[in-house]
């Protein structure tokens, strides 16, 4: 069993080219089940082969009265697929036990964006004297001028810049690499910051973290959120904020001045279009509350 589960574990590194948080994902999730299914069979290491809908079943309802929300029932839904399709395909099972099982239903959970006063007062927060406050400040441009994501950010290096064309290289999900364009607000505060820390902008070395903590190591996606935490508690609203938001302003703000959804799209890294539909949702909602709070006939 174990050495089923880690082909599985090495074909989604090697092969789909999945990052180490959601391998964690996929890991712990299959460790829950296995642990299921010692209950379920009454034995220590049972077949996958004596897996069948009915067991499947069974394991959505013990996550189900464990109390766990319909969102994360369906995450760990979506792996076991994986897992069995993985096991189909090299013929180490003859049936499918969970390809016909629907997820629950998921209620539409809209992304939350900051106004652009916000915004504007966000970037204002941190002081840009210190070299600490200045890398905060070169973070939040680049987290709200291209969208990337915070695990993207933290593996940025120097090299990925070009401040010539204003554009910097992404390696999204999957190690895909994307080409995506800044404003000159974010070019400036980037000179700034690198001058500030006495790194050459034009340097020929390579793998030179464009941030980096206190130790001078790499910065972490942790650190990361603890650092600008402090910041979103500053401003309106600011409790339970994350970097994540302001991906979401992003591209919120894009398509609010009319911006392409397929264009929005690919500076996102979306593999899909629905991934980015839901912005367009965000617009409608936006819209209708509005109307509701203006229009003398709106009740």
């Amino acid at each position: 069993m174990q050495h089923i589960i880690q082909q599985f574990l090495d074909y989604l590194e090697k092969e789909k080219r999945y990052s180490p948080n959601t391998l964690m994902a996929y890991q712990i999730d299959i460790k829950q089940f296995r642990y299921f299914l010692n209950g379920y069979f009454q034995e220590v290491t049972p077949d996958f082969q004596k897996v069948d809908k009915t067991c499947m079943k069974h394991f959505l309802g013990y996550l189900i009265e464990k109390g766990l929300a319909a969102r994360t029932v369906a995450r760990k839904l979506a792996t076991m697929k994986a897992f069995f399709k993985y096991q189909e395909r090299s013929e180490l099972i003859n049936v499918n036990p969970v390809s016909s099982i629907r997820a629950p239903k998921l209620s539409k959970r809209l992304p939350i964006f900051l106004e652009e006063h916000i915004i504007a007062s966000l970037m204002e927060a941190p002081s840009t004297e210190t070299v600490g406050g200045l890398c905060d400040r070169t973070i939040l441009e680049l987290f709200y001028g291209t969208g990337m994501r915070l695990s993207e950010l933290v593996n940025l290096n120097v090299e990925d810049l070009d401040l010539t064309e204003n554009l910097v290289k992404v390696v999204g999900k999957g190690n895909k690499e994307r080409i995506v364009p800044f404003g000159d607000v974010v070019r400036q505060v980037l000179i700034k910051y690198l001058k500030k820390r006495n790194v050459a902008i034009d340097t020929e070395s390579k793998n030179i973290p464009l941030f980096v903590s206190n130790r001078g190591r790499r910065m972490s996606p942790r650190t990361v959120q603890v650092r600008l935490k402090r910041y979103f508690q500053q401003i309106s609203a600011g409790i339970g904020l994350s970097p994540h938001i302001l991906r979401h302003t992003f591209a919120t703000h894009l398509l609010d001045r009319g911006a392409d959804i397929r264009a929005v799209k690919d500076l996102l890294g979306h593999e899909s279009l629905s991934s980015t539909q839901v912005y367009t949702h965000l617009k409608v909602e936006q819209m209708k509350k509005v109307f509701r709070q203006a229009h003398p006939h709106a009740e």
